[in-house]
């Protein structure tokens, strides 16, 4: 595990300098991407981090009028990860 920490740090500050290319005035562009960045460390999940920045993007784009322009695979990929966050309260509900 220990020899795993430097690459995961390199590839951190990689995804980090990608930053300044967000265009942070368009918000249905910058509250995923946002939210994917700090999602990520919080959970310590890559996985869910992705997850909340599709679900958001579909949301946003949903809420404002523009479901039209989500392709479909998006909306797929959207629906699997809501699935995905959906399973873990489903079997606590159901005390599986």
């Amino acid at each position: 595990m220990q020899a795993a920490a430097p690459a995961l740090v390199a590839v951190g500050f990689l995804m980090m300098t990608q930053v300044k290319n967000i265009d942070w005035d368009r918000y249905e562009v910058a509250v995923p991407a946002f939210l994917t960045i700090a999602v990520m460390p919080f959970t310590y999940s890559i996985t869910n981090g992705i997850g909340a920045g599709f679900l958001a993007y579909v949301t946003i784009k949903t809420v404002l009028g523009r479901a039209k322009e989500i392709h479909w695979l998006l909306w797929a990929t959207a629906a699997l990860f809501l699935l995905y966050f959906a399973i873990d309260p489903l079997e606590q509900l159901l005390g599986v």
